[in-house]
């Protein structure tokens, strides 16, 4: 099996970054394409859209409705190739960012990725998640290519709500469990190859860089003031765990998550990251970790507010039949538990989110 390496043509990060880029994007043509919502727009769209303008560029700005599905980004890609446009900018979040893929795909053209928060891997990749017009997950898309520049604007990013930093920081700190879980096993990454050095250096730093800065970086966010360590986890939150999480895989954390559309209630107003991290601590459960590996990751969510119970989920009256339902779906062949090390069965995954419930109950009560 060929080992494979994924990553955007350019990664660019900085303070003010936005109205300094017309330089990067010349080369790829001059009818650009904006997705944005309208919270974004209000922020630094416009303003980004008129700084284009006054570099040369046709701007055309597009409502994003709230969510990724067919339905949006067919809608969308049409306006797109009305105008003929040549390059497509993501402006925003994550579901935005995933139906601006979606769009440059089905154009075969430029997609420029500028995220507006530092809550998701999303960027780097050449993934999108799909929902459904109700907000359940439908599917992953898989594209030829990852976007062509990603332009991270510390700036924007830091008036950001601190929530969003966190869920980020969440959904990173699972890139190097799974990451290691998947070499242990020998399973393929999200693009159907194996893992490289480069991929487990790159988890391992990512790990590394969140246990080290991000407490300072969720201060300089409560601040909103740019400093080092903000600058450090916006790169672990947004390029190391992109490229490690697509090099390197994902596998149960991820998988408990996408179980959680099974399930009914408050649990699917909590973010993608929260979820993920109540999954991170399963996964290391399920692949045997040391209680001190685990109360490491279970000591740092819960400072930084993170949940670690079925309470903290919502999920405190589920009953064991709909949990079980839940550990059904993360076994799905369709999903990524299968690349675990061994074979994980639904009620491994069953007695591994119960543990994790107890074991933080009681950790809890002990501090």
């Amino acid at each position: 099996m060929a080992k494979i390496f994924t990553s955007p043509s350019t990664y660019i990060q900085g303070s003010g970054m936005l109205l300094k880029s017309a330089q990067y994007f010349q080369k790829y043509g001059k009818r650009i394409l904006i997705l944005a919502d309208d919270n974004v727009l209000n922020i630094i769209g416009k303003k980004f859209s008129d700084y284009l303008a006054g570099n040369g560029f046709e701007i055309q700005i597009v409502l994003f409705s709230g969510e990724s599905s067919v339905n949006e980004i067919n809608r969308i890609s049409a306006i797109a190739k009305e105008k003929q446009s040549e390059i497509i900018i993501g402006l925003g979040g994550g579901k935005t960012i995933d139906c601006a893929k979606g769009v440059a795909d089905n154009l075969n053209t430029t997609l420029i990725i500028a995220p507006t928060t530092a809550s998701t891997d999303a960027p780097c990749s050449r993934i999108s998640v799909l929902y459904k017009e109700d907000g359940l997950m439908d599917h992953y898309r898989y594209y030829n290519r990852n976007p062509e520049v990603v332009l991270v604007d510390t700036r924007v990013i830091v008036g950001a709500p601190v929530s969003l930093l966190i869920s980020g920081i969440a959904d990173a700190l699972a890139t190097n469990v799974e990451l290691n879980d998947i070499y242990q096993a020998q399973s393929n990454n999200m693009v159907l190859g194996q893992q490289t050095i480069a991929a487990r250096a790159i988890g391992q730093a990512c790990e590394e860089t969140l246990f080290v800065s991000a407490k300072l970086a969720i201060a300089a966010n409560k601040a909103h003031v740019v400093t080092e360590s903000f600058e450090r986890v916006v790169d672990a939150n947004t390029l190391l765990s992109g490229l490690g999480f697509e090099s390197g895989g994902l596998a149960a954390a991820h998988a408990v998550h996408n179980s959680f559309t099974a399930l009914k209630g408050d649990v699917h107003k909590l973010s993608h990251g929260q979820k993920v991290a109540f999954g991170t601590l399963v996964e290391l459960i399920l692949n045997g970790s040391s209680v001190k590996r685990f109360e490491k990751f279970l000591k740092f969510d819960l400072e930084l507010g993170l949940p670690t119970t079925l309470a903290d989920l919502h999920l405190e009256d589920v009953s064991n039949e709909e949990l079980m339902k839940a550990a059904s779906l993360s076994c799905s062949e369709n999903d990524t538990m299968g690349r675990m090390p061994g074979i994980i069965k639904p009620e491994d995954v069953f007695a591994a989110i119960k543990t994790v419930d107890e074991y933080s109950c009681e950790y809890q009560e002990k501090v």
